[in-house]
């Protein structure tokens, strides 16, 4: 089940691959990679589900896997455990297909708290080098 969170995203097309990140929550996607921002609405059903995607340029920069801006996207995918993997299509560019991963990003475990405060750097206290002979 594709789960509310934070995704590493990785897509493609036979024009080109690229990364980013996306979020999911409440129903809503959106996201951003270097040069586009990502924003639409997701249904869940089990382990499958289906988005609606618009994209929008917010940098110069190099062509997108579709070669074009300002699509709409609609993504159909699984997602076993932390991995989703989905398929789409722009119907402003017909016969490209989209392939792309979602992958799960795991929040970290707090840092441990230290019991005893950190010592005060001193250099002199620091090993000396082997003296050199001349």
């Amino acid at each position: 089940m594709l789960k509310d969170g934070t995704y590493a995203a990785w897509f493609k097309t036979p024009l080109g691959q690229g990364a980013g990140v996306a979020h999911v929550a409440e129903g809503k996607i959106w996201g951003r990679d270097s040069i586009m921002t990502y924003s639409g609405t997701c249904e869940v059903d089990g382990d499958r589900f289906t988005a609606i995607v618009s994209t929008e340029r917010h940098t110069e920069g190099h062509a997108t896997v579709f070669d074009a801006d300002d699509l709409t996207l609609k993504l159909e995918g699984t997602c076993v455990g932390k991995i989703a993997r989905y398929i789409g299509t722009a119907d402003q560019i017909p016969g490209v297909l989209l392939e792309g991963t979602l992958i799960l990003s795991e929040e970290q475990p707090p840092a441990p708290e230290r019991s005893a405060p950190l010592s005060t750097f001193n250099p002199y206290r620091l090993p000396k080098p082997p003296k050199r002979s001349r």
